[in-house]
């Protein structure tokens, strides 16, 4: 997902659908909810500082959501708690958070466990 600026003033949401890409108009770049919706978007690029201590080992700056994701939903799934897995769902869609935690040899299986009775109230395995 990405933003783009045609024009200089024109604001679309640009997403895969398939094989195409869709542009979804957002609105003017003068309009404040636009301005709003694009500050959002900037700060769900980044790890918030609530979350920072799951990732001890390393800048949390330095992290790209996008192409770091198995890496930080593994965190968000040993060391986190529900306040972080909210975050993680807010970026990730669950499928890609339950398909991680099954996969993944560096969650423990009690942690495991436990994502797995709770994630079970929204989705079936």
């Amino acid at each position: 997902m990405g933003i783009v600026i045609k024009k200089g003033r024109y604001v679309y949401l640009a997403y895969r659908s398939g094989k195409k890409v869709v542009h979804r108009y957002m609105g003017l770049l003068s309009d404040p909810d636009v301005v709003g919706k694009l500050e959002e978007l900037a700060r769900q690029r980044n790890v918030p500082e609530e979350f920072s201590y799951l990732f001890w080992d390393t800048d949390p700056e330095g992290i790209d959501l996008k192409k770091n994701a198995r890496y930080v939903i593994e965190r968000v799934l040993e060391m986190g708690g529900l306040d972080a897995l909210q975050w993680a769902q807010l970026i990730y869609p669950t499928r890609l958070i339950i398909e991680t935690m099954e996969i993944n040899r560096r969650i423990t299986p009690r942690s495991k466990n436990f994502w797995r009775i709770w994630l079970e109230r929204d989705h079936a395995f």
